[in-house]
Formats: C-alpha cells, structure tokens, sequence
C-alpha cells in the first residue's frame, strides 16, 4: 500500500502576486493595480499565508505613494 504525499496548502502565490502588483501600481495605474493588490492580500491574509501581512502592507503603501508621485508629476507639468 503506497500513499500519496498531500500537497502543502501554505503557498504563497497570493501573496506575491500582491506584493508585486503593489510594487507596479507605485509608478503604473495605481488607481487600477492598487485594488487588485488590496484584494489579493485580503484573501492571502484570509488563507493565512505566511507573507500576507508584507503583502498587505504594500498594496496599501505602495498605491498611496503612487497617488502622490502622479500628484507631484502633474503638478510639475502645469
């Protein structure tokens, strides 16, 4: 009798996912990849991944930071 080994649930995709799309709505669309970054890290913090908590603090920092460097970019080119 041979058992299969059971695949480990605890990935991190999410998480990485919104880290990244965190990190591109600092400079691109944060209007578009800050939300898809925030719910990303919502349900990776729901499944308990182990750097969802990384991934929520940069889909909230990162877009806001985005937010301000356009602000300062539109600023500058009026």
């Amino acid at each position: 009798m041979s058992t299969n080994p059971v695949p480990s649930k605890s990935g991190n995709a999410l998480s990485i996912l919104a880290i990244i799309f965190g990190g591109v709505s600092l400079l691109l669309f944060p209007i578009i990849f800050g939300p898809v970054a925030l719910v990303l890290a919502i349900i990776a913090k729901t499944k308990s991944e182990k750097l969802s908590t990384i991934a929520l603090i940069v889909s909230i920092v990162g877009p806001l930071i985005g937010f301000v460097l356009g602000a300062l970019v539109f600023a500058a080119s009026i």
